[in-house]
């Protein structure tokens, strides 16, 4: 019988599904370090919140264990690389605590608008200051949202209820996407800071969204509005939030998440027009029941029949499986990568076709992982078991096709995408059952290695552009690794796949698409290849 340790203080839910299902559980919260190592050897899986650090010591004395389960959604508090070098499946549950972090934001709009804090303060001081607390009304006002995921979709709804225009930035989500939600699309952030008199965040704390909200960012908007956070700490500069809420540019700013936590002390806290909770966007009894009972039931499944469900490291295939789908996996990886990184975001639709002896495997897996390539460029810990589920949060339909016959190769497939820019595609192969190989660019037939620094260039079919490229790259100082050439006879136009020993710099790009009759560049870094059991 397997045995689970829940480690951190959890809705007794949990406890009740476990032996529910026939699987021994107990409930020993707040260990002391010692006590952790002392115990952890005795269990099969572990439940845990935030409170317990499961890494490289824990994890070592943890011999037996083969499922982690976190109760919420971020995994800080776990190494999960660790876990996957272990064999340990980490599960999280990014759905039990979406609707009440959206809410709360909500909440946090509302009484920002109004002044509510700073009003009960004054009131429960014994001041009756009816004329200072004058407050803003939402409905007809314009709401910026910034993310469109599974709390940001929500926010957008719930605004709508509030009679607001909603304005959605996410590069990832489509113009049908946009439509579909009752929401306008707006391409940038800047642009929709300068329209909107709300503007709240929900996207994860990346390279490219830390200080997204800047000093420049909050000074495009108008005076008067009103800055939300209740996402990450670290979106939102806290220096130009300070100053912009300090000089009056901005009406009220409301925060449950900071740079630094716990937050016990901020400079933030010397302003009245800023009101904080302390990181609980997902503190309701409903959430927390909700979460308890999804990882217990995740826990159970995979500990009683091997089911994966919202695993954050590992996919669920057997060891023979694995031996069989290597190679298919990384074409796929890169067939999505290379698209990811050549194709503007805003994706609508993703077709898959199998053909050949790739029509007759698990195929599963391989839009996972093509999945996984596509979305992994700008997003954050994507892999190939939840890249299925962030694809259809923003609205991405997947369809898939198989045929036994394969026109030129023993084993194709052929991944086509559509979005905001339109339709692109790739068609890949495997040499001798183990070498993944591109076949073809948008139906143009070029054949190359899946793996380095690629430089895809679409162009008028005229003399003299192969020199041209050339010469640019030379003097540049870029070798030239690779170079294949494919034409459109009946389009009069020409692909070039040239692998490049050196990163080229965007100038470098630049130059290449100013050059006479130049189409398209596009660059992706694909990396090396890695061993998939060829010889």
């Amino acid at each position: 019988m397997p045995k689970v340790w829940i480690a951190d203080k959890m809705s007794s839910r949990a406890i009740e599904v476990f032996k529910a299902r026939g699987i021994e559980v107990d409930y020993k919260p707040g260990l002391s370090d010692a006590e952790k190592l002392a115990v952890v050897a005795d269990y099969d899986a572990i439940a845990v919140r935030s409170s317990t650090t499961l890494k490289a010591e824990l994890l070592d004395a943890a011999k037996r264990v083969k499922v982690i389960g976190r109760a919420g959604i971020g995994v800080d508090n776990i190494d999960v690389e660790g876990c996957s070098r272990r064999g340990i499946v980490v599960m999280n549950t990014p759905f039990g605590n979406t609707i009440t972090t959206a809410e709360l934001a909500i909440a946090h709009i509302v009484a920002a608008a109004r002044m509510i804090p700073q009003a009960s303060a004054s009131t429960k001081a014994g001041r009756w200051e009816k004329s200072r607390f004058m407050g803003m009304e939402l409905t007809g006002k314009k709401a910026g949202v910034i993310g469109a995921g599974n709390i940001g979709s929500i926010v957008c709804d719930r605004l709508k209820g509030l009679h607001m225009s909603v304005f959605v930035y996410d590069p990832f989500i489509s113009d049908e996407r946009a439509d579909a939600m009752g929401v306008s699309k707006v391409e940038t952030v800047a642009e929709l800071a300068a329209m909107v008199d709300v503007l709240t965040v929900h996207v994860p704390l990346l390279d490219v969204t830390r200080n997204l909200i800047n000093a420049d960012i909050i000074a495009r908007m108008k005076k008067g509005s009103i800055v939300v956070n209740c996402a990450r700490g670290g979106i939102v500069d806290e220096d130009a939030l300070f100053e912009a809420c300090q000089s009056g540019h901005l009406r009220a700013a409301a925060l449950d998440v900071y740079a630094q936590e716990p937050a016990r002390e901020n400079k933030l806290f010397e302003l009245d027009n800023i009101s904080f909770t302390p990181h609980i966007g997902a503190s309701t009894d409903e959430a927390q029941e909700n979460v308890a009972v999804q990882v217990a039931e995740q826990m159970s499944d995979y500990l009683l029949s091997g089911v994966v469900r919202n695993a954050v490291n590992v996919p669920s295939l057997s060891e023979a499986e694995q031996r069989l789908l290597a190679p298919y996996v990384l074409l796929a990886e890169r067939m999505g990568r290379f698209i990811g990184q050549t194709m503007k975001p805003g994706y609508s639709r993703v077709c898959v076709n199998f053909e050949g002896q790739a029509s007759h495997i698990n195929r599963k897996p391989l839009i996972n992982s093509m999945l996984q390539g596509l979305l992994s460029h700008s997003m954050e810990d994507v892999n190939a078991v939840n890249a299925g589920m962030l694809a259809k949060d923003r609205g991405i339909e997947i369809v898939e096709t198989a045929r036994d016959a394969a026109d030129h190769f023993s084993t194709l497939i052929k991944l086509e995408v559509e979005g905001d820019e339109g339709v692109r595609c790739v068609s890949g192969t495997l040499f001798d059952e183990t070498r993944p190989r591109f076949v073809s660019f948008d139906t143009c037939e070029v054949e190359m290695a899946p793996e380095g620094n690629l430089i895809m260039i679409q162009n008028e079919d005229k003399p003299g552009m192969i020199a041209a490229m050339s010469a640019i790259l030379a003097n540049a100082g870029i070798n030239v690794g690779d170079f294949r050439l494919g034409r459109r006879e009946d389009a009069n136009t020409a692909v070039a796949m040239i692998q490049v020993d050196t990163s080229p710099s965007q100038a470098v790009l630049d130059e290449l698409a100013a050059l006479p009759d130049m189409l398209m560049v596009r660059y992706a870094e694909l990396g090396e290849m890695r061993e998939t059991g060829e010889s």
